[in-house]
């Protein structure tokens, strides 16, 4: 929810903005003399030591404090030095209209923002009274301070990421209230003075621990915004439909089994956000409402049975912890708590799991090698969850469910969880559980917390060997058999066991012979001492259909001639891979190296298609041969272009890159593109396709530009062929180029694609705010470019009323274009200076079915960033903080997907 600062005239708000920069630039100036006042505004957050600067501005006379009206000041300094200075300010002589003590600017070893020292406010803070905008966000409140309630004027209160477990009674005597946002905390009730608060319009209490509500909420008469997320509320009192001024209600991530009929009927609801709650029955009129979001929930489904109660079992004195996709952490207590992320992940930690509470951070990572261990036949079936801090040991094993793709076939395979521990990944025991048809999880037991990842792998048979011998047998191929003499090893050692099938077919394609035939590959793999005291002995079936021929025992050494009324050979220990061959060729040894990588490749075809309605919008997609034509099929309503590529081969976790030529560059700075080239990475069961926009630097109003795409493989080199042809004539086994494919931008009608309407001046914006990022007029122009039909949807979710569309389809009723630009950037120029805008951007594309374009804006916003934090550490400002993590400190890697 937006947190909008009620009072603040635009253009004061802007001014503000232009004497924070100037401030900014003249302590950059000068960074060992105290901060130059720039109009009416005092920005201390940035530096290290505000406190001592804002005691030297103090000391002054006459104190340039008394021109003040927005001041911010980071609590990140030591807890007396703070609660010393606050309480020399002379407060009752300040005319503050803005008043920002909060924390958050530092961030710890695993980069979530900290808390500041701040635990309570000076009584004298109560003589501010031109106070309108009151941010204590970040700090360490338990209890409000008393001096807030009698701040009558305050018409925004900002309290999240605080301690706070309840709010006082007094909180409803502030008679001009119209924003409170008490976010992340841990409030478990509510004063009923809270009903009191007529003039307040939004309201944010999510993420708390709320199980009910009180009835006189129903009294906040103006009340609009209403959000209650990640709580746990079992029901909803009545009192609710009496909001007749209610727009927006978000209710999602609760407990909710009821919810009152009459909220179908508020005249001014825009959005009721039901998601992921125990709704099983609804009323009629709210399952037929549009602006009603239900999923998530077991609607239509019996109540479970609770002394068997499928899949984790649910302990209802257990906190349910329901988290959405903009959280990444999450507490943990001794009572322990079940959590559901919205990346598809699941966690149950029991009681007395941990001693003392814990803060449980997380990630979802896209795939790429360094994160990913697989073996030679081995496939991924999940993206990489990251649970931090790493290496923390609990005392009760905790549960994971982790979602996966199912893959195609799992004859003689097995899907499991692996994990790293310290220097090295294992596989856990893992049990599959499916929830409905093709939504499939895994589950495990774990007892810290690394990188975790799903896997389909050939069944696996270990054992250990003793000095005194064993038999390891195949659990898929009853058959195959390896046998360990007494006096094989002096100290025990784990060996473990992997048989994969080759098709006869593709051997007799790759010898050249009908009649060719092979048995099962065995795979060996040793733990332990090296080698063995005495050979072992290997036993494989014969090819199917073959007997009474001689064979070639196949293995890392030359293959050796093996009568086909011997079963089973006596070997050296050390080669790992061994197969029968029945073949007339003498020597195979290269041949085996083929066939065992024919093994590990998959058949895939190359795809690239433009958007119908929006050229410029470029699809490009890898997929396995046999998906190709009904993805076709699906997406040619959508997108056209040429013919599939060629069929090539790839091997899993192989990376390969897309460039475009002839003319043709991708539009925007993604995380996921070096130098201008789109970077892949080939899963065979996940979805490597990625949407990027184009451009052109030639004159598309005289001709259409046409242009190529050519995809190569391995990463970025530091030179890429400008054009393709060379490499396609010169093309071999082990090319860098795999397929060209044509790309074209038509010719632009006149000069329609780039004239601003009549009345529209683009001014220069830097939409956003601090936490979520910044979007440039740049940005804002690449959105308006993709937009098309599509943007009167987007504007009546950011808000706009239905008359204002009308009047700008009339005002440019023969340009398209300008109808978008001139939406985009009024909706954007009233947003200046309220927090919260971009996120709002992104759900309103959400919200119109345009997720390529908000997930654009996020690629912006992540690149924006970094960039922010490089700038800050070369500036210095972040040196001094050794809470800040530097060049040096451990960072997470960066996925190379995006």
């Amino acid at each position: 929810m937006a947190a909008v600062v009620e009072g603040l005239e635009a253009e004061e708000a802007a001014a503000a903005e232009d004497g924070a920069r100037l401030a900014v630039e003249a302590a950059d100036a000068e960074p060992g003399a105290p901060p130059v006042l720039a109009g009416n505004w005092l920005n201390l957050d940035l530096y290290p030591g505000g406190c001592h600067r804002l005691l030297h501005l103090c000391a002054q006379q006459p104190s340039p404090l008394l021109q003040v009206e927005f001041l911010q000041l980071s609590t990140h300094e030591n807890p007396g030095l703070l609660e010393s200075t606050l309480d020399q300010v002379p407060w009752s002589q300040l005319r503050l209209r803005s008043l920002v003590l909060k924390g958050g600017q530092s961030r710890g070893a695993l980069g979530a923002c900290l808390r500041g020292t701040l635990t309570t406010l000076p009584a004298g803070l109560s003589g501010l009274a031109c106070l309108v905008h009151l941010d204590l966000s970040f700090n360490s409140l338990e209890t409000l301070p008393a001096c807030v309630p009698q701040l009558r004027g305050l018409g925004a209160l900002l309290l999240s990421y605080n301690c706070l477990s309840e709010l006082p009674e007094a909180l409803g005597a502030l008679p001009t209230l119209t924003f409170l946002a008490v976010t992340h905390n841990c409030l478990q009730r509510l004063p009923t003075a809270l009903g009191a608060l007529a003039t307040l319009q939004r309201l944010d209490l999510s993420e708390n621990l709320l199980d009910t509500l009180p009835p006189e909420i129903g009294g906040l008469s103006n009340l609009s915004e209403l959000n209650l997320a990640s709580n746990r509320l079992r029901s909803l009192p009545a009192s609710l439909v009496g909001l007749q001024s209610l727009q927006l209600l978000v209710l999602h991530s609760n407990l909710l089994t009821s919810v009152p009929a009459g909220l179908a009927h508020l005249p001014l609801l825009t959005r009721l956000d039901l998601r992921d709650n125990q709704l099983r029955n609804l009323p009629p009129e709210l399952l037929d409402a549009p602006c009603v979001c239900l999923q998530g929930n077991p609607l239509g489904e019996a109540s479970p049975d609770p002394s068997s109660p499928p899949g984790i079992p649910q302990d209802l004195e257990m906190p349910t912890l329901f988290l959405t996709s903009d959280v990444d952490s999450f507490p943990v207590t001794p009572q322990g708590c079940s959590v559901t992320m919205a990346c598809g992940v699941r966690l149950q930690f029991p009681a007395g799991a941990t001693a003392v509470p814990v803060t449980i951070h997380y990630r979802l990572w896209l795939p790429e090698p360094s994160l990913v261990s697989l073996g030679p036949h081995d496939s991924l079936l999940s993206g990489v969850l990251e649970l931090w801090p790493h290496g923390v040991a609990f005392q009760q094993d905790v549960s994971l469910r982790l979602l996966f793709v199912p893959p195609r076939a799992r004859r003689c395979h097995e899907v499991v969880v692996r994990t790293r521990s310290e220097d090295s990944w294992r596989d856990l025991e893992t049990h599959l559980e499916e929830e409905a048809p093709k939504r499939l999880w895994a589950r495990c037991q774990v007892s810290h917390f690394s990188w975790f990842l799903v896997v389909l792998r050939p069944v696996s048979n270990a054992c250990l060997v003793p000095p005194e011998g064993t038999l390891l047998c195949s659990s898929g191929h009853p058959e195959v058999k390896v046998i360990f003499p007494p006096g094989v090893t002096e100290e025990p050692c784990h060996v473990s066991m992997q048989v994969v099938r080759m098709a006869s077919r593709e051997l007799r394609a790759l010898l050249g012979e009908p009649e060719a035939a092979v048995s099962p590959l065995l795979c060996l793999t040793q733990h332990g001492p090296a080698g063995f005291l005495c050979p072992v002995t290997v036993q494989l079936p014969l090819p199917p259909g073959v007997t009474g021929h001689t064979f070639l025992l196949v293995s890392a050494s030359p293959p050796s001639p093996v009568p086909a009324s011997h079963l089973s050979s006596h070997i050296s220990p050390h080669p790992p891979r061994y197969w029968l061959w029945y073949t007339t060729k003498t020597c195979v040894e290269g041949l085996a190296r083929k066939a065992w990588e024919r093994l590990r490749l998959h058949q895939v075809n190359l795809i690239a298609l433009q958007r119908r309605r929006d050229p410029e919008q470029v699809l490009l997609q890898c997929l396995p041969r046999n998906k190709v034509d009904a993805t076709l099929r699906r997406l040619l309503e959508r997108y056209r272009g040429p013919e599939p590529s060629d069929t090539v081969e790839m091997f899993e976790g192989e990376k390969f890159f897309a460039a475009f030529e002839r003319g043709i560059e991708v539009d925007a700075e993604r995380p996921d593109c070096v130098e201008g080239r789109i970077c892949f990475v080939f899963y065979s069961h996940l979805k490597n396709v990625k949407e990027v926009y184009i451009t052109t630097s030639l004159d598309r109003e005289a001709q259409a530009v046409r242009g190529q795409v050519s995809f190569y493989r391995g990463s970025v080199p530091e030179e890429v062929p400008q054009e393709a042809e060379a490499a396609r004539q010169r093309k071999v086994v082990d090319a860098l180029w795999m397929a060209t494919l044509p790309i074209k931008l038509p010719r632009l009608r006149g000069s329609a694609g780039h004239r601003q309407g009549p009345g529209l001046s683009l001014v220069p914006l830097n939409l956003g705010d601090a936490e979520t990022g910044f979007l440039t007029q740049s940005n804002l122009l690449s959105v308006a470019r993709r937009l098309g039909p599509d943007w009167p949807a987007v504007a009546l979710h950011l808000g706009l009323p239905y008359q204002e569309l009308e009047r700008i389809r009339h005002k440019f009723r023969d340009d398209l274009d300008g109808q978008i630009r001139h939406m985009l950037f009024s909706w954007a120029e009233r947003q200046a200076g309220q927090l919260g805008a971009v996120r709002h951007l992104v759900q309103a594309l959400e919200q119109s079915d345009r997720q390529d374009v908000a997930d654009e804006v996020r690629a912006v916003l992540e690149l924006g960033h970094h960039k922010y934090q490089d700038s800050i550490r070369r500036t210095g400002l972040a040196l001094e903080d050794p809470a800040l993590p530097g060049p040096s400190a451990q960072q997470p890697l960066e996925p190379a997907q995006a």
